[in-house]
C-alpha cells in the first residue's frame, strides 16, 4: 500500500480529521491543473459537523512529469480551504498509464486517513487533473454514500467550447452514442429495476467521478491497474463483492475534449480514432442492438427472480430452453454466492447472452430509433405491474408504437422470458 505523507496544518491551526480524501492523477497538468483545484474549493453543500471542506484532503500525484506540474501545485495549496498534499513519482513502464496512475494515487489519498478512521464512514474519490466538479459534485457523492452506496459513479459533460471545435459529425456520432446508452439504461430499468441504483440515475463509468468508501476500497482489492477501463473494471470489481453502485446524475464533473491527451487509450486517443475512422465501432462495448439488450434484460431479470424463489410460471425449464443449456446447469449457476456472479456465469455459458458484435456508426440510428418505439409498451407494463417504479418522462423520449417486420431469434427468444 502506497504510504501518503500526513498533510501539515500551518503553525498554530488545529485541522479537523480528515473525512474525505480525493486522488487526482497529473502528468504535465501544469495548465489545467489549477482550474481543477479551484473547482474542487468551491465545493458546497457539506455537513459542517464533519469540518466541510476543511476534512477533505487532496492528493495530487505528479507522475512522469516533464513540467512543473508539482511545484505549481505546493504554491497554490494555501489559497485552498481543503488539506493539499503533492507527490511526485515516476511510474515504471508497466504502470506508466491511466490505470498504474489511478490505483498509485488512490491509494495515496486512501493513506491519509488517520488509524482511527470508521472505514465505513470515509470517502474516498478520484477526479481527473483536466476535469471541472460541478459546485455540488462532492455533496451529491457523499450523500449517495450516507444513503447506502457502497459507490458512486458521478456524471460527466463534455466542455462545451472544446466539444464546439470538434468536428460537426464527430459531435452528432457522439450524441446519438450517449442517447442510446440512456435509451438502453431506461429500458433496463423498466425490465429489471435495481432498487440500490433507481431512476433517474445515467450509465456512465468514468474515472473523472469516481466515489466509494474507503471499506468498499478495501474489500475489492483497491482500483484495477488496468491500461484502459480501470473505472469500469472497479465498478465491476464492486458488483462483483455484492456492494451497491449508485449511478448519480448530481455528482457532475465537466471533462475535457483536446485531442492530445495524456492516457494511452483515453478520451483523446478514441476521438482521434473517430475522426479517422467515421464508422468506427461505439467506444462502450453495451451498445448492442436493441433486441439482442432486451433479451438480455429479460433473461437477468428471470435469473434475479429465479435466485429470490419467485421463478414465474414454467422457470427453470422455461429460461434453460430458450438459452439452449441444461436446467441442471442454470440451477447450479443460479445458486453462485452473489447475483453478479452467476449472471456473468450465464452470459458466458448461454449462446444468446454472448455479446456477438459491436454496433457501427452506420447502425446506430436504426438502433436508436427501435429503443425508442420499445418505450411506450415497457412503460405501460410497468405503470401498471409497479407504478412506482416507472422512470419519469423525458425530453430525450420520442414516443411512437413499436415496428417489427420480421420476427428476429432474439425477438422470438425475448418474447419467451419473463
Amino acid at each position: 500500500m502506497f504510504q501518503a505523507p500526513s498533510p501539515a496544518a500551518p503553525y498554530g491551526v488545529t485541522r479537523p480529521p480528515i473525512h474525505t480524501a480525493i486522488a487526482v492523477p497529473a502528468r504535465n497538468e501544469e495548465a489545467r491543473l489549477p482550474s481543477c483545484l479551484e473547482a474542487l474549493s468551491r465545493q458546497h453543500g457539506l455537513d459542517r459537523h464533519r469540518g466541510g471542506l476543511a476534512g477533505v484532503a487532496v492528493f495530487v500525484l505528479a507522475n512522469n512529469c516533464t513540467d512543473g506540474t508539482a511545484a505549481l501545485a505546493r504554491r497554490l495549496a494555501p489559497r485552498f480551504p481543503f488539506q493539499l498534499v503533492v507527490e511526485e513519482a515516476e511510474l515504471s513502464a508497466p504502470l506508466a498509464h491511466a490505470g498504474g496512475a489511478r490505483r498509485m494515487a488512490m491509494d495515496g489519498a486512501a493513506a491519509l486517513f488517520g488509524p482511527d478512521v470508521d472505514p465505513r464512514r470515509a470517502a474516498l474519490l478520484s477526479t481527473d487533473a483536466d476535469g471541472r466538479a460541478d459546485p455540488r459534485w462532492l455533496a451529491a457523492n457523499l450523500r449517495a454514500l450516507a444513503l447506502g452506496a457502497d459507490g458512486v459513479a458521478g456524471a460527466i459533460r463534455p466542455d462545451p467550447l472544446e466539444a464546439a471545435r470538434l468536428p460537426a459529425a464527430l459531435r452528432d456520432q457522439e450524441a446519438k452514442e450517449a442517447r442510446y446508452l440512456s435509451l438502453l439504461d431506461e429500458i433496463a430499468t423498466l425490465i429489471d429495476p435495481d432498487a440500490d441504483d433507481p431512476w433517474p440515475r445515467h450509465a456512465v463509468h468514468s474515472g473523472a467521478s469516481i466515489a466509494l468508501s474507503l471499506d468498499a476500497y478495501r474489500r475489492i482489492g483497491g482500483l484495477p491497474p488496468l491500461p484502459v477501463g480501470e473505472d469500469r473494471a472497479l465498478f465491476e470489481a464492486l458488483l462483483r463483492a455484492g456492494l451497491r453502485v449508485r449511478h448519480c446524475p448530481a455528482a457532475l464533473i465537466t471533462v475535457s475534449c483536446r485531442l492530445e491527451g495524456r492516457a494511452a487509450g483515453g478520451m483523446a486517443d478514441s476521438l482521434r480514432r473517430r475522426m479517422t475512422d467515421p464508422d468506427a465501432a461505439p467506444v462502450d462495448d453495451r451498445l448492442e442492438p436493441a433486441l439482442d439488450a432486451l433479451l438480455r434484460l429479460r433473461c437477468r431479470r428471470a435469473l434475479r427472480r429465479l435466485r429470490a424463489g419467485l421463478p414465474r410460471l414454467g422457470d427453470p425449464h422455461r429460461l434453460a430452453i430458450a438459452l439452449g443449456i441444461p436446467v441442471a446447469m442454470l440451477v447450479a449457476i443460479a445458486r453462485r454466492p452473489s447475483f453478479w456472479e452467476s449472471w456473468e456465469l450465464l452470459q458466458a455459458a448461454a449462446w444468446p447472452l454472448r455479446r456477438q458484435r459491436r454496433l457501427q456508426a452506420s447502425e446506430l440510428q436504426a438502433e436508436l430509433d427501435r429503443a425508442t418505439a420499445m418505450l411506450p409498451a415497457l412503460r405501460g407494463a410497468r405503470a401498471i405491474l409497479a407504478p412506482h417504479r416507472l422512470p419519469s418522462q423525458r425530453a430525450t423520449s420520442r414516443g411512437g408504437t413499436a415496428r417489427f417486420a420480421t420476427a428476429s431469434p432474439a425477438l422470438q427468444r425475448a418474447r419467451q422470458l419473463p
